[in-house]
């Protein structure tokens, strides 16, 4: 078989090679540049459609498509595959990666580097998700912090520098210590193969301090509270197309991470600790619900929404159950097109105002009505209204946790009541009332380019939203194979003697 992961995963270079060797210097240079990074981009997305399609057999259980040879003297292994859990973000990576090109319009200064950044960053993010040994995994999921960094450093707002040495800082801080975890793991199991470690049942007590030590990198990527405060910093700061990857795929390495390594590889700890990791997540979801309602900056307002609604999703990871998983996985998906595509919504009519202050809006519907139903659809959607995907992950979501913990339940309730106040009220204020204010008079609808990029966001969004059978038949059997595996080393690990056991016997 053909190594489709490998070229899916590094195809987006070869897009880089073609800028750096090709592009001719002046206007004409980042012309071209903008035109190879979005043919990259779209045979990239073609080819995460065809491995879907021709080479994904969502019967079969296990990893697909497996590819890969001894590295590093044979210690460690560069080694690829997919299975029903990573296989749709890579989809959704790839999908994302063509819009994120066509909505830097705006990006006049540097585009040359400006597209090598983000076409070495797809393949990264594409990595993460593909990687089947742990050490070529933190590779991966580490490298994606450089260029997401200069694009924050280079190409963002008036507190560029500020916001990306926090994210970098924050993020690289965490995966310190998921690294010694890594090495432990080895020296334990004496492999980095993804596949043995999830099948390894380490002892009970090296269980808590692993979990922990990937909770640290994981929990500041999702991010949950209170490790979050850097995200609307990022995403302040960041250009727009920055901020679509930061809220559609990044966020999700972090839900990735607790989904492929914390749950199936430490068991007992995430049991331990799941009374911890419900807590928190009712923290993210009502703090951070809470303090958007105070927020006069509408990327601020997103991406605190942003935390409160991965909160949902460890809520529905750590759950343990089907219903859980399936609607913390459906949310993770759900959240890459709503929110990229609220983000999207706010570089818009920034591209036309240049302040996102929700003061300096108000009455749009009565210039922008096109542009006023684009956002329409994402606001309902981001509050969890039925038909949309957000409804679909937050319902499952909820409903696995009830099975678990009924006061978890009532209490992240709470949360689809509160988005629904911000959501609803920033659009209120954005797009209804009178159209008074003199520097709006005269501000265009959305343009060609920006409706072709919005429409396949609206089209996800509801297809999914009313029928989500594609999603869970891709993932339902990983998912259960996850569950299983996780049932089986709790089951065995209660029906191990303890040490205080043996001794009485």
């Amino acid at each position: 078989m053909m190594p489709i992961l490998s070229a899916l995963t590094f195809f987006p270079l070869v897009g880089v090679l073609l800028i750096i060797l090709m592009a001719p210097k002046g206007p004409h240079g980042d012309t071209f540049a903008r035109q190879i990074a979005g043919y990259t981009t779209v045979v990239t997305f073609g080819i995460a459609l065809y491995a879907w399609f021709v080479y994904f057999d969502s019967t079969k259980r296990g990893f697909q498509m497996v590819e890969g040879f001894a590295w590093l003297g044979g210690t460690i292994h560069y080694k690829m595959g997919v299975d029903g859990i990573s296989l749709p973000f890579v989809l959704l990576t790839a999908f994302l990666m063509p819009i994120c090109i066509w909505a830097s319009a705006a990006i006049e200064t540097r585009v040359k580097e400006y597209m090598i950044a983000f076409l070495v960053l797809e393949t990264l993010m594409i990595g993460v998700f593909t990687s089947l040994d742990i050490l070529v995994f933190y590779l991966f999921f580490e490298g994606g912090l450089i260029p997401m960094f200069l694009i924050i450093g280079i190409w963002g707002g008036p507190r560029r520098v500020y916001a990306s040495f926090k994210f970098f800082l924050y993020t690289l801080l965490g995966s310190v210590l998921m690294l010694i975890a890594i090495m432990a793991m080895y020296v334990t199991a004496g492999t980095t193969d993804i596949p043995t470690l999830m099948a390894y049942h380490f002892p009970r007590d090296m269980q808590l301090w692993l979990f922990l030590a990937f909770l640290a990198s994981f929990a500041v990527k999702l991010p949950m509270w209170p490790v979050h405060t850097w995200l609307p910093d990022a995403h302040v700061e960041a250009p727009t197309a920055g901020s679509v990857i930061l809220a559609g795929i990044l966020l999700k390495m972090g839900g990735y991470g607790f989904l492929r390594f914390s749950l199936p590889m430490f068991p007992d700890a995430s049991l331990y600790f799941a009374p911890m990791m419900f807590t928190l997540s009712i923290v993210a979801i009502i703090y951070t619900s809470l303090v958007a309602l105070a927020q006069e900056d509408i990327k601020k307002l997103i991406a605190y929404s942003s935390v409160a609604h991965m909160g949902f999703v460890t809520m529905g990871l750590f759950a343990l159950n089907r219903q859980g998983v399936d609607g913390a996985v459906v949310q993770m998906i759900s959240h890459g097109f709503i929110s990229a595509a609220l983000f999207l919504c706010v570089g818009v009519i920034y591209d036309r105002m240049h302040t996102r202050e929700i003061k300096a809006y108000g009455g749009l519907v009565n210039r922008m009505p096109i542009y006023a139903a684009v956002f329409m659809v994402f606001t309902l959607g981001n509050v969890g209204l039925p038909g949309t995907t957000g409804f679909v992950g937050e319902f499952l979501s909820l409903v696995g946790v009830y099975q678990v913990n009924t006061w978890v339940a009532i209490f992240a309730t709470t949360g689809v009541i509160l988005s629904a106040a911000y959501m609803l009220w920033l659009y209120a204020r954005v797009m209804f009332g009178k159209l008074e204010k003199p520097s709006l008079q005269n501000i265009p609808d959305m343009n060609m380019r920006e409706v072709l990029f919005m429409v396949p966001l609206v089209a996800a969004t509801l297809f999914f939203g009313f029928y989500p059978a594609p999603i869970f038949h891709m993932t339902g059997g990983a998912v259960e194979q996850t569950l299983a595996g996780i049932k089986s080393k709790l089951d065995t690990a209660e029906a191990a003697p303890t040490p205080e056991m043996a001794a009485n016997r």
